[in-house]
């Protein structure tokens, strides 16, 4: 079957899911991380409610420039990795596999710049039991973090057997990894 008869046969089979791209149990993933992310910005809300004053000061330790960075290159990412999808729709399988590299190796610089950034608080000894801001933002963007390395996995895994719907898969995985930073990034760096 190729990928466009499995298109086909997946939106006369499934209906409206058959819509979304790539695969159904991807989009539950998805679906059950945002939850888990959602809680804990709407956790990290409550807390810095009760404490506006010391999670003022704490944020004001962060590096804003680092996290504006990390914004541009996961947002750059997510571009290479919807033109990957884009290239293996028209066959082009190698330019696509380009694209995933790109987007992947984005995810490097990204856990590389959060690396620095982690480096310099431990510096200044700053880490997790520091305070309650200090807690939110190791445990939130750490887990985050964790999403970059599985993203960067899956992008390789994808890149080896690379079919319309694992691909497609792959990058909705890879968009919601920049949407969680879109949506931490304000909240945890600039939100006074």
């Amino acid at each position: 079957m190729t990928d466009r008869d499995e298109d086909r046969w997946r939106q006369d089979n499934l209906g409206a899911f058959g819509e979304l791209p790539g695969d159904l149990m991807m989009w539950v993933l998805i679906a059950s991380e945002l939850l888990v992310f959602g809680a804990a910005l709407l956790a990290f809300l409550a807390v810095r409610a009760a404490d506006p004053i010391g999670f003022s000061a704490d944020q004001a330790l962060l590096d804003r420039t680092a996290g504006a960075l990390n914004t541009m290159v996961l947002v750059t990412s997510g571009l290479c990795a919807g033109l990957a999808v884009v290239y293996r729709d028209r066959g082009a399988r190698t330019i696509a596999r380009r694209w995933l590299l790109a987007a992947a190796s984005l995810g490097v610089v990204f856990l590389v710049v959060k690396g620095f950034e982690y480096a310099h608080k431990a510096d200044a000894g700053i880490d997790i039991e520091t305070s309650a801001f200090f807690t939110f933002y190791y445990l939130t963007t750490g887990f985050h973090a964790l999403h970059v390395v599985a993203g960067i996995l899956i992008l390789a895994l994808v890149g080896w057997a690379d079919s319309l719907r694992n691909m497609e898969a792959a990058v909705a995985f890879w968009h919601m990894v920049d949407l969680v930073w879109v949506l931490l990034f304000p909240v945890i760096y600039l939100l006074r």
